[in-house]
């Protein structure tokens, strides 16, 4: 994920990452398959339904979660809505400018959507007040913070985390008008969804590339595991290409890695629950 304009990475900068990538390892020291250390912090927004920080390395996002109410969608009239948005500040990078949203932003948005719709997350079907024409709307805004590369997963994390832990207002019908209640109910979660993030640089495949990696990458590939390890999702990135083998490699390895992120997410939930 880069913004539209970003580091200059010189040539010897090149040849040492090359070099690194290799020999088996990240400019930062990892293994090739190895993420960055993470930090998933629920709760950050106090007036929202629900809300999570994630750090993942250097890379720095929030989300948010509101509901809302409006008619459902024609060709989904017994489900909610969800609706994801995504901002990179200006704060996160120097290189980033004001401004609405780019193509990046708008990219990173449908990703993080595609993930949550297809691991099913929410069951959306119990997201309805009135089949037909009133349905609870759930709106997931993420903002980047800071970046070192990896937005999707970060974002991911974040907005599945600000999602399980979501609550609010239900509402009532009193003469066919919707009335908010003091009554609050959680986000209706089925599924946890986990994304990870591959990129391909030369011949090599790693996964959580940072953002010195991605200007130098020749494609990326997002894959989405649902809590069974079922891939259910899948998001190409970049102007190069992949071969068979390597979108082989990159599921397999996705399939062995989510269950660790999957506890990390849930531990920090519990962690966040028990207050400590």
């Amino acid at each position: 994920m880069m913004p539209k304009k970003g580091p200059i990475i010189s040539n010897l900068r090149r040849d040492q990452i090359l070099k690194s990538l290799k020999e088996g390892k990240h400019i930062d020291g990892r293994d090739l398959l190895d993420q960055r250390s993470i930090m998933i912090v629920p709760g950050i927004i106090e007036k929202a339904e629900g809300s999570a920080m994630v750090k993942l390395g250097d890379t720095h996002v929030i989300a948010g979660v509101k509901v809302g109410l409006s008619t459902p969608f024609p060709d989904t009239p017994n489900e909610g809505i969800l609706i994801v948005n995504a901002e990179v500040l200006p704060t996160a990078s120097e290189y980033q400018e004001p401004g609405p949203p780019d193509e990046d932003s708008i990219e990173l948005a449908r990703v993080v959507d595609r993930g949550i719709r297809e691991s099913k997350m929410v069951d959306f079907s119990k997201l309805v007040i009135e089949p037909g024409k009133q349905v609870y709307t759930v709106f997931v805004d993420i903002s980047v913070l800071g970046m070192d590369g990896n937005l999707f997963d970060a974002s991911s994390y974040a907005a599945v985390v600000a999602l399980m832990t979501a609550s609010f207002n239900t509402y009532k019908l009193v003469d066919g008008i919707p009335v908010k209640t003091d009554d609050k109910i959680a986000m209706p979660i089925s599924d946890l969804g986990v994304s990870l993030t591959f990129a391909r640089i030369g011949d090599t495949i790693a996964l959580d590339p940072t953002w010195e990696e991605e200007s130098i990458m020749d494609a990326r590939l997002t894959a989405v595991y649902d809590s069974e390890g079922r891939l259910c999702a899948m998001q190409k990135g970049g102007s190069g290409g992949l071969k068979i083998d390597d979108v082989f490699q990159i599921v397999d390895v996705g399939k062995a890695k989510y269950l660790d992120i999957r506890k990390k997410i849930v531990e920090a939930i519990e962690n966040a629950k028990s207050g400590s």
